[in-house]
């Protein structure tokens, strides 16, 4: 029997052409189907690598993320080992205050930033950031990283920046590090709306600028972290975050000299999913705060979904990690989904539970 021309085919496609796919708005009825979903995870350049552990035990961490040839090191280490689609660039999202002139050390119970913010004398102070000069290093670790990709791996991949959301970095600012919940900026927004504005509206234009910079660098998209956001209700995150947001988007989009999707991140999204994709995002990467299923009923239909296997099922038996990933994406559909976490990679997490989960994604095929 002759094939219709008409009908299209499925591809085999190599990792960088499959993650772009995925992320990709145009796409029709005619368009071929994606041989499978890509899959990327959240620190997946990390201390559960002993390769990493080998290399900090070597040098700071500052050290690492400042320095090109370091940062490129530990963000190609986990694609060596695994079958992974993308590579997300070795950073950390509290290089936007330490740019606006905020102390950040990195302690055993987590990041630690001084001084804090309290007063407007306090925000007008921070330092005025020129993202070429103050971000250089970035930019100098992502172009290695487009140079390198290709050359020490079988295939290009994909290749992702990122920063953190307004939101989160300033309740970092105001809290000095993190809290269980985010009762320090509610309260200075309700008492000095002023005040509040001013910080997010300076971090916003930072991380926007941030951004911009990693997408002339070569990056095929942008992630935007909003874990603390998740701490508010819907109509605080209407009003505290959401905006915010959608600033950084569409300063963006002003500054960049070429559009690439932005991915939105959003901890305990479930509360807050049709207001976190109208801030002008093209796809959310959902925790597991919802069902995946239950995301994209309530999404638009051109948003591609990103996530949400629970971490915790690396640690377990390797066997349940092949269902559970297939459960997953049968649930989504593979179509304009990025297999991921719902969260990110802890310490603990074995090597081979990792292994067993991109294994799993790479023998999917469409039935």
């Amino acid at each position: 029997m002759q094939t219709s021309t008409n009908t299209p085919t499925t591809s085999q496609l190599d990792p960088r052409a499959r993650f772009c796919r995925a992320l990709a708005s145009s796409v029709t009825e005619t368009t071929p189907p994606i041989d499978r979903p890509p899959v990327w995870l959240m620190r997946q350049a990390g201390r559960y690598l002993p390769e990493y552990r080998e290399l900090r035990g070597r040098h700071s961490f500052w050290e690492m993320v400042r320095t090109p040839e370091l940062a490129c090191e530990v963000t190609l280490q986990p694609l060596r080992r695994y079958a992974l689609d993308a590579a997300i660039l070795f950073s950390d999202i509290l290089i936007v205050p330490d740019a606006l002139g905020l102390d950040v050390e990195y302690a055993a119970g987590g990041p630690r930033i001084r001084p804090l913010l309290r007063t407007p004398r306090d925000v007008s102070n921070l330092l005025r950031v020129d993202a070429e000069r103050d971000f250089a290093y970035v930019r100098q670790a992502l172009e290695l990283l487009r140079r390198e990709l290709p050359r020490q791996l079988d295939g290009d991949r994909g290749l992702i920046g990122f920063a953190g959301a307004p939101f989160t970095l300033t309740a970092y600012m105001l809290q000095g590090g993190p809290s269980k919940n985010v009762d320090e900026v509610k309260a200075l927004a309700l008492n000095h709306p002023e005040l509040y504005g001013a910080l997010a509206e300076r971090v916003a234009d930072t991380v926007a600028d941030l951004l911009a910079l990693q997408v002339e660098a070569g990056v095929d998209a942008v992630q935007i972290f909003d874990t603390w956001a998740g701490h508010l209700s819907p109509e605080d995150y209407e009003r505290l975050a959401a905006p915010w947001t959608s600033r950084v988007i569409e300063r963006l989009h002003d500054r960049a000299t070429r559009r690439v999707p932005v991915i939105h991140y959003l901890r305990n999204c479930a509360g807050h999913l049709e207001a976190a994709a109208a801030t002008g995002c093209d796809g959310l990467s959902v925790d597991t705060s919802i069902r995946i299923k239950e995301a994209r009923r309530r999404l638009p239909n051109n948003m591609f979904l990103q996530g949400n296997l629970d971490p915790a099922i690396l640690r377990g038996p390797l066997e349940e990690i092949g269902p559970a990933v297939t459960g997953l994406i049968s649930a989504a559909g593979s179509e304009r989904l990025i297999v991921n976490l719902g969260q990110g990679l802890t310490p603990e997490t074995p090597p081979e539970g990792v292994a067993a989960l991109v294994e799993a994604v790479t023998h999917y095929r469409q039935c």
